[in-house]
């Protein structure tokens, strides 16, 4: 015995076949063949006459085939077709041809319009129907009160069946169409991220290695300077050199530890980023390697920040710095770290050529600038008070976080 494999599909009943068919099929085709069982039930009367009853003429069948034969084009014109049923009916009914015991090409049309006419062609076909049956069935001799109650019970239901159709359709459509919504938002939200994880990445990447070969530049350039003069800084000066670029390879591991998750014994592996608590380490590193003189002031009692935020405070002064040995040709700076309430704002200022110096185009202000943004802060930066140029970023601490980002 062969054991049915999880993933086959499940089986499907024979009615369930035809339905998934008829759905794939013309709809001409499916017409036709409405039109078609619709002519031979009107025959049938004709083919097989009640005792008793005036036999079907032949006037009689073709204008019953005239209530069956326009059915072929019920979707594609629904009123026009309905117009030339509720006009054969009538008239077969009155010139005694006879008329059949059922409306078959009414109830179709009914159907029809009622899933898929306009408002009001429903209404006034259904009004049209209900009046003209009931008025049929008077001129009718020897009508029993059953029969008006039958027939209109049957126009009633026919429509009722065609609105619950129409009411499915665009149910359906409309977790169709959803589902495309969700899809598509999905699709963007994924673009988004992935989008942001690269700018995030870029700009990592870009204050990391600026920062270092900033730094191996200044301490290159002097190196050669001093290596007779003062052998004793020439060696300190490559030894700056190798530090900085072990430090750069390290948090280079960092990044690449987010984007490839490296599976130890402990789990996911990935080094921490960076935060406040390393600025101390940063300022003296940029002060021994560019030979800068760099003051950290630290104003006010510590609040919680996002590891994020965290993150993003230690990059912006990073940054700030580089730009200030790069361009500025100072000879000093100062690294500001303000508590408040609600924000830490960090000031990097220097005493160096001013604004035209660093370039309000460079990729590390945007960088500064789109780092703040992204943590709910602001970011200005420009001409010092006293000269020089100035970094000047306020950031929300934990609790005014969510009100910053909106």
């Amino acid at each position: 015995m062969s054991a049915r494999s999880p993933l086959s599909s499940p089986p499907t009943s024979p009615l369930a076949r035809v339905l998934a068919r008829l759905r794939t099929t013309s709809p001409y085709a499916v017409d036709a063949a409405v039109a078609g069982l619709v002519l031979f039930a009107v025959s049938l009367q004709w083919l097989f006459p009640d005792e008793g009853d005036d036999p079907l003429s032949w006037r009689g069948w073709l204008l019953g085939a005239a209530t069956a034969v326009p059915l072929v084009w019920r979707r594609a014109a629904p009123f026009a077709t309905a117009c030339a049923v509720s006009v054969a009916t009538p008239v077969q009914a009155l010139y005694h041809a006879p008329p059949p015991d059922l409306m078959y090409g009414g109830f179709v049309v009914l159907y029809t319009l009622a899933a898929l006419a306009r408002p009001w062609q429903r209404r006034v076909m259904l009004a049209g129907w209900l009046v003209g049956v009931a008025a049929t069935i008077s001129h009718k001799e020897d009508a029993e009160p059953f029969e008006y109650a039958f027939q209109l019970l049957s126009i009633v239901c026919a429509y009722a069946l065609g609105s619950l159709a129409r009411t499915q359709r665009a149910y359906t459509a409309e977790l169709e169409d959803r589902a495309r919504r969700l899809e598509r938002e999905r699709t963007a939200d994924t673009a988004r991220a992935t989008a942001q994880e690269r700018a995030r990445i870029a700009r990592d990447m870009h204050d990391i290695l600026a920062h270092a070969v900033s730094l191996m530049v200044v301490q290159a350039e002097a190196g050669p300077v001093v290596v007779r003069s003062d052998p004793v800084r020439a060696e300190a000066a490559f030894d700056a050199i190798a530090t900085t670029g072990r430090d750069a390879m390290t948090q280079l591991r960092r990044i690449l530890g987010v984007l490839k998750q490296e599976e130890r014994e402990s789990g996911p592996w990935r080094l921490p980023q960076p935060g406040l608590a390393a600025l101390p380490g940063l300022v003296r590193r940029v002060g021994e390697s560019a030979g800068l003189a760099v003051e950290l002031r630290v104003r006010g009692g510590p609040r919680p920040l996002p590891p994020d935020t965290e993150v993003a405070a230690y990059r912006i002064v990073q940054e700030a710095l580089t730009n200030t040995v790069k361009h500025a040709y100072a000879s000093c700076a100062t690294v500001g770290l303000d508590w408040a309430e609600d924000e830490v704002t960090l000031t990097v200022t220097d005493d160096g050529r001013g604004p035209s110096a660093p370039g309000g185009g460079g990729h590390g202000l945007i960088g500064i600038r789109e780092r703040a943004a992204a943590c709910g802060g602001d970011a200005v930066t420009g001409a010092g008070p006293d000269g020089g140029f100035r970094v000047l970023v306020r950031l929300p601490v934990a609790a005014g976080r969510r009100a910053a980002l909106g």
